[in-house]
């Protein structure tokens, strides 16, 4: 909406109900005060100008009448366009619609300026109630309801003495709640992860080689092509297009030594912008594989039974879920195979454990970290402190077991 779109610009009008003047964008309404008043003339006039300056989100004038699913409504107009990247979603948008939710249901007609510290902590009980979110997922959901609260104050919908009361709830804390502790992300065995490749179609068995050879991230992976890569020195360097903390002015560099370079050798031969990982390639070389195990002669009418509209076709590129699921199948077909074969000896099967794609980056984080030290990890795996490194990487026990051994 621009200022000269004066057909556009809402009118001030009246409802008979309650006395109030309003006005109503995009479906929504919004009290400006007692009708035909010189004040609630006043906020229509600034509602106006304030529309004209950012049509996306609507301002809401500070009332006792902006309920909490009003101003939960306007934030995630808000979140919608802000929280993208190259025009998608990001799962940001997940964790804010979980979160919110259960605050709706409890406090929806609630006026926002009203919703202090205890309504606060009431919700916080719901989720740990439940006893389906661990304590650090509650903390992040409060967390997400905080800062709405914060952008509201920002846009003078609520007043500053809401946000600041809600800052006095402290976090929960560990071992002092009831709330059950997340399980920590511990780096996966490399014999594990051996015993896990040949159950993978062949791309997905080397984006894992990959991963484990270099840290990087699974959305890394995804996104990378062959000219993102340069390879003019004997370490070549992968700078992804778009990364983790690339909205900070960060740059990142995934560095790939011989063996990786290996293992992405081939995955190189193609157009220079296309995705070197391909969901459709590794169906094509399934189904390759397919037929070379068959053991009786394809007939005519079977050697392409490709539909010609598939309901759904293959991706061009992976996603976090579909790479992680391929490796819970892997896991899967193992035990399944390791159990029929223990059962033809009558032994108890030994089977694996399941594991996910980010105890990769753990084990990567770990290794460079036992033998180069904690900067070399940090630079390697691209954090920006070194205490997220130390999470990353387990603690090694060698070095403590060694001066126990000669001094303990």
């Amino acid at each position: 909406m621009s200022a000269t779109t004066v057909s556009a610009v809402p009118k001030y009008r009246h409802h008979k109900g309650t006395g109030q003047a309003f006005i109503q964008v995009k479906g929504r309404r919004h009290y400006l005060g007692k009708w035909n008043t010189p004040k609630s003339k006043e906020h229509y006039a600034a509602f106006v100008a304030e529309l004209v300056v950012n049509p996306v989100c609507a301002p809401v004038r500070p009332s006792a009448l902006t309920t909490v699913v009003e101003l939960i409504e306007a934030y995630w107009t808000f979140a919608v366009g802000y929280y993208t990247k190259g025009g998608q979603p990001t799962s940001t948008l997940d964790g804010i619609r979980q979160s919110l939710h259960l605050l709706r249901s409890l406090y929806g007609t609630t006026p926002a300026n009203e919703f202090g510290p205890v309504a606060l902590k009431a919700v916080r009980g719901q989720m740990l109630g439940s006893g389906r979110l661990n304590r650090t997922t509650i903390n992040k959901r409060i967390d997400i309801i905080r800062r709405m609260f914060k952008w509201a104050v920002a846009e003078e919908i609520v007043a500053p003495a809401v946000y600041q009361g809600l800052q006095a709830v402290a976090g929960l804390r560990k071992g002092r709640t009831e709330a059950r502790e997340s399980k920590p992300v511990l780096p996966v065995a490399d014999d594990l992860v051996e015993a896990t490749l040949p159950y993978l179609p062949a791309v997905l068995a080397d984006m894992v080689r990959f991963q484990r050879l270099t840290g990087a991230r699974p959305g890394e992976l995804f996104q990378l092509r062959p000219c993102d890569v340069d390879r003019s020195d004997e370490v070549w360097e992968y700078r992804p297009a778009d990364h983790k903390t690339a909205y900070r002015g960060r740059e990142r560099i995934v560095y790939i030594g011989p063996k990786a370079q290996q293992v992405l050798l081939p995955y190189l031969l193609r157009d220079a912008q296309a995705n070197c990982f391909s969901p459709v390639e590794s169906e094509q070389k399934r189904h390759e594989e397919q037929r070379k195990r068959r053991l009786t002669r394809v007939q005519p009418s079977q050697r392409n039974r490709r539909k010609a509209r598939p309901k759904k076709a293959p991706r061009t590129a992976y996603t976090k879920d579909s790479y992680q699921r391929a490796i819970a199948r892997a896991v899967v077909k193992a035990n399944r195979e390791r159990t029929e074969a223990a059962a033809d000896m009558g032994v108890e099967p030994i089977l694996l454990p399941h594991w996910h794609a980010n105890q990769l980056r753990h084990s990567k984080a770990t290794e460079i970290r036992r033998q180069f030290g904690l900067e070399a990890a940090q630079v390697s795996l691209g954090h920006a402190k070194a205490d997220v490194t130390q999470i990353y990487a387990e603690r090694d026990s060698r070095l403590a077991v060694e001066v126990a051994r000669k001094i303990g």
